[in-house]
């Protein structure tokens, strides 16, 4: 009785034609399980017919590739390898075997002619374990497979043996060695159990109450210390300070140089601070590059602004870490107990407020906390909260403010300027708002309302005007930037080539790769970039070779001036010439007189932009402002259509 099994193609799966069970003889023992290898397949039915006859499972394959797969998928005892095969020979078909078997593991047995006696000594070199002739003589080959066969198992066996006297003997040792050492130890246990305990709860302790990485007290130290200071304020009034400080410029450290540089200049930062203080004051590390300083038992606020101005010199200070010459600043805030209508919270917090107070005020320098610092906080969490609920119920406007082209008097652009009317404050200046929603990071999200508002406003213009839209770097860092920008101009319909992205020069100076990859990923999409606020950075020329922008603008800056000052009148011709040389647009902000534009003109300039042709508009007005120039442009002089 037999049965076909197809595994594959070329591959079959022939059972014995005897009664036994599937997987052992009567005796118990597991049938061998060979695997046949031939392209012939008359080759292939003979061996297989009559390996079956002789109790063995016995698999076909009629190539190499067939033979490697089905060796990765299932078990074999042994395999019949023809060395004569196209696609893989039998001699690759070793060495893949080879490379993931042994001949122990799986024996190979190469069938090849007589007259390929340099096949059998590069098979028997690569790993076979045997070789039988062409034609097969059965008898001979049944003798070697049994062979191999039972040499496998038998070193399967002795292997398995050895492995359990191993284990045993394994097992008996470790048995041994434990009740020795169970015998040595008792005694000891105690003693190292004892000291183990005692030092785990000192260290525990110590790591409770300190910085890690500083060796400094930590916040949860400094607390305890500052309400055990307090108390002694409120039994016998002394006086008491509490110093805040934060490192100005050391996440620039961190970003450039890495995370080890800034760890050991916080170290560094920790002894010099512990080096000017008495031991009556106490230092702790907040976290992060914040420290505190309580001082205690001395003059205020004359000592404690002393001190905040020692510290300020010495943070200072260039210092080279790690073969890096580093320079950071402290920015410090200062707060004086009072006794009697100061608790712990509002100790810190109040040191905390004037810290902030520093940093609002140019950094590398000291506050003293002052109650309207607790006002300014208090407002300025009331707008973060009014933002929020601003841009959730569209309480957000744009307004249009257009671009002139000075040879044509025409509108070229509008660019989209936000605005805000708050219910009960009025209009919100955008400098008021804008630097809020960027430390926020909710100007991601008015960033993407306004690139949607605006590209959706513009659909309604004449189709030669373009719409500019500002950036902020976070769109950048933060934003799905590109996705955006796509997803406006699908939903308005408004074209690629309508849309202006303007950014500033600080997009460039924090991975710039990266965000001159995303410029790249704009441009490729039709969409124009302009860089705003020329000439007002650090190196504004370099970023025209790094990246080729359609447009540059002039700071308004330098046309307030124009007229007045030979300097700003050299940066505009300078400018301008840089626009004929890249090929560039060149557009100048804050355009108020007509003999700015005059001026301008002459210079070279493209567009100008400002309240001289007008005021930024909202988007229903857009049509007549329109009308309004048309008609003051003729009334120039200017008939052109």
């Amino acid at each position: 009785m037999s049965a076909t099994n197809s595994l594959s193609q070329g591959v079959t799966l022939l059972r014995p034609e005897i009664e036994v069970s599937d997987a052992v003889d009567k005796s118990g023992i597991p049938r061998p399980r060979i695997l046949i290898v031939d392209d012939i397949s008359d080759n292939r039915t003979i061996l297989t017919r009559r390996f079956q006859r002789r109790g063995f499972d016995v698999v076909e394959a009629d190539s190499g590739f067939t033979a490697i797969e089905l060796i990765d998928k299932d078990p074999f005892d042994l395999v019949l390898l023809d060395v004569m095969m196209p696609g893989i020979d039998g001699i690759e078909t070793l060495k893949r075997i080879r490379s993931q078997r042994s001949a122990s593991a799986l024996p190979v047995i190469m069938v090849t002619a007589k007259s390929e006696s340099a096949n059998i000594v590069d098979a028997l070199e690569l790993g076979a374990n045997d070789y039988v002739t062409k034609p097969v003589d059965f008898a001979v080959a049944l003798a070697r497979v049994n062979t191999q066969i039972s040499r496998k198992r038998a070193e399967q066996q002795v292997a398995q043996v050895n492995d359990e006297l191993r284990k045993a003997n394994e097992d008996l040792e470790r048995r041994v060695e434990e009740r020795t050492s169970r015998l040595i130890d008792a005694n000891q246990r105690l003693k190292v159990e004892i000291a183990d305990r005692e030092e785990s709860q000192a260290r525990s302790q110590y790591l409770a109450y300190h910085d890690s990485l500083t060796g400094l007290g930590n916040r949860l130290l400094f607390k305890e210390q500052l309400e055990e200071a307090l108390k002694d304020v409120s039994v016998t009034p002394h006086p008491l300070a509490v110093l805040f400080l934060d490192l100005d410029g050391f996440k620039a450290v961190n970003d450039t140089l890495g995370h080890s540089v800034g760890d050991l200049l916080l170290k560094s930062v920790a002894a010099k601070l512990r080096d000017i203080l008495p031991r009556t004051d106490r230092i702790a590390r907040l976290g992060g590059d914040e420290f505190a300083i309580l001082q205690m038992s001395v003059a205020q606020p004359a000592s404690s602004i002393a001190l905040a101005q020692k510290i300020i010199e010495i943070v200072g200070q260039p210092c080279s870490v790690d073969g890096h010459d580093v320079t950071v600043g402290a920015s410090v805030g200062v707060a004086v107990a009072h006794p009697g209508d100061m608790n712990t919270e509002t100790f810190l917090k109040s040191a905390d407020l004037a810290m902030y107070s520093a940093k609002a005020d140019g950094r590398g320098t000291y506050r003293m906390f002052d109650p309207e610092m607790d006002a300014v906080v208090q407002t300025r969490r009331l707008l973060e909260r009014d933002m929020r609920t601003a841009l959730a119920l569209d309480g957000f406007r744009l307004y249009y403010q257009p671009l002139v082209n000075l040879q044509s008097k025409k509108v070229t652009a509008f660019e989209a300027l936000m605005r805000w009317e708050h219910p009960e404050r009025g209009s919100v200046p955008p400098a008021e708002f804008i630097p809020v929603a960027e430390e926020m990071g909710l100007i991601v999200q008015l960033g993407e309302w306004a690139l949607r508002q605006a590209c959706a406003e513009a659909m309604d213009w004449p189709d030669g005007i373009c719409i500019s839209v500002n950036l902020s770097p976070l769109q950048f860092s933060k934003g799905n930037l590109v996705s955006t920008v796509v997803s406006a101009l699908a939903s308005s319909g408004l074209p690629a080539s309508r849309l202006e992205l303007e950014i500033t020069e600080s997009v460039l100076l924090e991975k710039s790769e990266r965000n001159i990859a995303i410029l790249n990923q704009l441009r490729d999409l039709g969409v124009r970039i302009s860089m705003d606020d020329f000439g007002t950075g650090y190196s504004s020329i370099g970023y025209l070779r790094s990246f080729q922008f359609d447009k540059i603008k002039i700071d308004q800056s330098f046309v307030r001036d124009l007229l007045v000052d030979e300097g700003s009148l050299a940066i505009v011709r300078a400018i301008a010439g840089l626009g004929v040389s890249f090929g560039m647009t060149t557009t100048a902000e804050g355009v108020e007189t007509e003999e700015q534009m005059r001026c301008l003109n002459l210079e070279g300039c493209i567009e100008v932009q400002g309240y001289f042709y007008s005021k930024p508009v909202p988007a229903h007005e857009i049509n007549d402002l329109l009308a309004s120039l048309a008609g003051r442009r003729v009334q120039l002089g200017d008939h052109r259509p």
